[in-house]
């Protein structure tokens, strides 16, 4: 029997290259979307070269291939918002018209958990707590979750999976923080309201469940741990024997950052920070969901916050500290 074979988009990500060591040891053949300048450090993938914004490259990409997992895309982190849009929206509006002028495979989207947002009514969301979107970053990828839905519903193969916050090594950002906050004393503060813990590895696995046995046109919610930060930082520093932060900062204080920043954006003619004031009101909830639908139809479990702690503080230690 001939190995299944993948094409990632975002391959060298940090979500991208979790996903592609899975799929490389489980014996798929995997190929890589790669931009010219990226890090190509996993082994076994065969890289083509090029962006969302190549068709040629694109279709060779996808082309015979068993899943297609889209996972490249752009934040405000490291783009303006107009970029943002380019890329999450038309980037993924190219790679499903390459999809569908070729003999490609299923498309699996990783989208956001933003998309999705409790009620009001339900402290807990799920796949139809639809949200209006809060910036660009959302915005986009609410777009591109509407160009997947129309794939799938004009016959193309298509699932949308929707990761919360993903912990695990080689993450610089959201894990590198949650883990100083649990352990540095040169970091005392933690942040007001909760999240949804992932580890990445659950959420690959997630993917990959998405892409052998979701539903065309579903969407399913890969979630973790519904923690406050004070209670993730508290368990982080038990499990570690770390110095937790104990200084909760004030959710009046990250609210009132959202028009300063707008202001110097206004001031400066560009996009300085990467939140406005309804991006920091939203930093300040708790932002809890459920993975229920993912566990019924896929199969789809995740382990604790500190089953993934050893590997990671391996990374952390050897790459932040």
């Amino acid at each position: 029997m001939s190995a299944k074979t993948a094409a990632v988009t975002g391959a060298t990500g940090f979500l991208g290259t979790h996903l592609c060591d899975h799929l490389r040891a489980a014996g798929w053949d995997v190929r890589g979307l790669s931009r010219s300048g990226s890090d190509r450090g996993v082994a076994g993938v065969d890289w083509y070269v090029g962006d969302l914004f190549e068709r040629g490259t694109l279709e060779a990409l996808v082309d015979g291939s068993d899943a297609v997992f889209h996972l490249a895309g752009a934040s405000l982190w490291s783009a303006d918002p107009e970029t943002v849009r380019r890329v999450n929206r038309e980037g993924t509006a190219n790679l499903l018209d390459a999809c569908a002028a070729t003999d490609a495979g299923r498309v699996v989207f990783t989208s956001t958990s933003g998309t999705r947002r409790p009620n009001g009514s339900d402290p807990v969301a799920d796949e139809d707590d639809v949200a209006e979107p809060i910036g660009a970053y959302q915005a986009s990828k609410a777009q591109a979750e509407r160009l997947v839905d129309r794939y799938a519903e004009d016959s193309g193969d298509a699932v949308t999976a929707h990761p919360t916050s993903i912990f695990g090594p080689g993450d610089r950002n959201f894990t590198a923080q949650l883990l100083a906050m649990g352990l540095e004393r040169t970091m005392p503060a933690y942040l007001p309201g909760g999240l949804s813990i992932v580890g990445v590895d659950d959420v690959v696995a997630g993917l990959v469940a998405a892409a052998e046995r979701g539903e065309s046109g579903e969407h399913y919610i890969l979630g973790g741990e519904n923690l406050t930060y004070d209670r993730a930082v508290s368990r982080i520093a038990a499990h570690l024997e770390g110095s937790p932060a104990r200084i909760p900062v004030p959710a009046t204080t990250i609210r009132a950052a959202g028009p300063v920043a707008e202001l110097v954006d206004a001031a400066t003619g560009r996009r300085v920070f990467p939140f406005d004031r309804r991006m920091a009101r939203l930093a300040t909830q708790r932002l809890f969901y459920t993975s229920r639908k993912a566990h019924e139809e896929l199969g789809y479990t995740y382990r604790p916050l500190e089953a993934h702690l050893p590997e990671t503080m391996a990374w952390y230690r050897e790459e932040i500290q």
